[in-house]
Parts: C-alpha cells; structure tokens; sequence
C-alpha cells in the first residue's frame, strides 16, 4: 500500500490573469505563495514524520508548491514531468474569455464533455489521464508501504479523482476541480485506489481560491 498526497499548486499568473495554462511556466503570485505555505504548514502538523518523499510536476508553480513543504519536512523533492498539467496546444496563454471564440469546437468540448475533449493542437485529456497515472503508479512502485507528497496541478487530479470513483473519463464532467492548494489524500494498493480526502482547504481560511466557472 502507498498513501499519496496531491497537492495542487497555488495560485499561478496564469490563474490570476485568467490565461489556460498547459505547460507554460508561469510562476506563483504572492498570494499562490501564501497558500503554499499556508498548505505546507498544514501538512507538517496533520503527516508530520510520515510522509516518506516528496515529487513535484518540474514546472515552477508546482514545485515551489512542493518545495515550501518539502522544506519543512525537511526532505528533498523530485522533479517528474509526467506529473505535468496538460500540454495546451494553441490553447497556450489564450485567456478564457477568448478560447470560445477562437477555438469553439473543441473549447465547448471541454466544457461540456471534459474527459473526451482535447486541447487544440495539444493533448487530450484521456493522453493526459494516461501520463499522469504511470506517473503516479511508477512512484507507488519505487515506495512501496510509505506515504508520498505530490504537488501537481488541476487536471491531472481531477482525471486522478476519476480513478478514486472508479469511474471513466466520460463521467469526469461531473467530478469538480479542486480549488489552488488544496490537499486530497488517495490510497494505493493491488492497482486499486481508495480516496480518503478530496480538495482539503480548512487552512485557507481567507486566501481560498479557484478556477472562473469558464473553465
């Protein structure tokens, strides 16, 4: 059995200035970075010594996510890029305010039918569920019996909350996105997933923030 914590990045430029950001590296705002520490210090006194490691998606707003606990933990942190938000194609840095006019086929795919749509040009959800999984599952593998930290971003736990349900990808508009710096706690064991906490933000109190309802 491997426990796992995903921790989903605070809040990024991309998300403030309303931009869809795939794979391009926008840092974390001031704010973002009040709430990685606020997630930080929340996982320290609720995991403390039982968290094992700590792996984070390379791109900078999930790593400095990951690293503000992994500093008080006091453990190092991996970067995998598997563990990376969905590539966006020409969707890349558009504001959501313009996708719909610009790409309206596919953008209302996504709205309407997340799990089988794609990003123009980019990946498709179902090519991000599949990374993302091997990902996580070859991690589970390397640390067997122990409790990871992972820091990633919106739609890699959302596809991941499809596992937890036991559901596929054509029930994942149905499943909502977990706000910035949240916490949701998952357990696998035998290929199987158990989820104990989904989109955990009692220690934002004040600073909670999510994605625009265009999205």
């Amino acid at each position: 059995m491997t426990r796992f914590l995903f921790v989903r990045h605070g809040e990024s430029d991309g998300n403030r200035y309303r931009l869809f950001t795939g794979q391009g590296d926008l840092p974390l705002t001031e704010l973002g970075r009040r709430q990685a520490e606020a997630a930080a210090e929340y996982i320290e006194k609720q995991y403390g010594d039982s968290i094992d490691a700590v792996y984070a998606s390379d791109l900078a707003r999930a790593w400095d996510t990951g690293k503000a606990a992994a500093d008080r933990l006091g453990l190092p942190i991996t970067p995998d890029k598997g563990l990376r938000e969905i590539l966006a194609g020409d969707w890349e840095g558009v504001s959501f305010a313009d996708l719909p006019g610009r790409f309206p086929a596919d953008y209302a795919l996504w709205m309407t039918d997340i799990g089988r749509s794609h990003c123009t040009g980019g990946e498709s959800v179902a090519e991000l569920s599949e990374r993302v999984h091997a990902a996580v599952v070859r991690i589970a593998e390397e640390n067997p019996g122990k409790t990871i930290l992972i820091a990633t971003h919106a739609t890699p736990i959302r596809t991941l909350q499809c596992r937890f349900a036991g559901v596929g990808l054509e029930k994942m508009q149905q499943i909502p996105w977990v706000a910035n710096a949240s916490l949701t706690e998952a357990v696998y064991e035998d290929g199987r997933w158990t989820a104990v906490k989904i989109g955990e933000t009692c220690y934002l109190a004040g600073i909670r923030t999510e994605l625009p309802k265009n999205v």
